[in-house]
């Protein structure tokens, strides 16, 4: 699917990737018949890791992937692309928040301004109207926080039904989660059907993107998401690199289009 963008092409939303390939472990495949061949410097919990990811992939056949075809079917190009928007709005406060916490004002600024404008002029967020200003940049989280603190490398964690993360980025979570509005909503209904459609919609947009996947699956999905979250945890410098010897695109244009929060 497609959304509106902060930095164009070359500099899209990279927090999006983090959402989308949460969603990408349910994906799956088979993954724990794969053969190991070398342990992963960042894996040292392999096994288990690929015992959830399995069972990720159960309950993703089983009742994700098709409410997420179904969702695409029958939900217009524009609301999809509205819904979208309106998630990744409610990111923007997090995003601030987290921004003064690494001592980035400037992108705080940004964050603010991005979630006043949208939320007004673009209609509660369905409308991302901030990039049309050309007012973008960086999203951050807890984990990148905890990073910026000296947290620096944390070996790699299958979440159940949650996916790809890392033993600093789940210690980031409780703060993620009261840093997101859904969390101060006193309707228990509401915010259970929001987060799934949010879940749903993050889904919808990764149908095409599982032709990009190649290989073992698990370690696929493993590499580039580490791979990825250096990338954002650096704002964009990638540093030493410990899959020197893989070739992951992480050109947004390919996998940017699925969701952000």
């Amino acid at each position: 699917m497609t959304h509106q963008h902060r930095e164009g092409r070359a500099g899209r939303r990279p927090g999006r990737l983090v959402a989308a390939l949460l969603a990408v472990a349910l994906l799956g495949g088979c993954a724990t018949t794969a053969a190991v061949e070398e342990r992963h410097p960042d894996d040292p919990w392999e096994g288990f890791n690929r015992q959830v990811f399995a069972f990720n992939d159960v309950v993703d056949r089983a009742v994700l992937k098709p409410t997420a075809r179904g969702y695409r079917a029958v939900t217009p190009q524009p609301v999809q692309t509205g819904v979208g928007n309106f998630f990744s709005n409610l990111g923007e406060p997090r995003t601030a928040i987290n921004s003064l916490l690494q001592g980035k004002p400037g992108n705080a600024g940004i964050a603010l301004s991005r979630f006043v404008i949208n939320t007004t002029v673009g209609i509660g967020g369905l409308w991302d109207f901030a990039t049309h200003m050309e007012i973008t940049g960086r999203e951050e989280d807890f984990g990148q926080t905890l990073a910026v603190w000296g947290w620096e490398e944390s070996r790699y964690l299958v979440l159940p039904l949650l996916g790809p993360s890392t033993l600093r980025d789940t210690g980031g979570l409780p703060a993620d989660a009261v840093t997101y509005p859904l969390y101060y909503l006193n309707d228990a209904e509401l915010e259970i059907a929001l987060t799934a459609l949010r879940i749903v919609d993050m889904r919808a947009g990764l149908l095409d993107q599982e032709e990009l996947i190649r290989g073992d699956r698990y370690s696929f999905i493993r590499d580039a998401w580490l791979q990825r979250r250096r990338f954002e945890v650096n704002d964009g410098a990638m540093g030493d690199d410990p899959f020197a010897g893989e070739d992951f695109d992480f050109d947004d244009a390919d996998f940017d289009d699925a969701f952000s929060d």
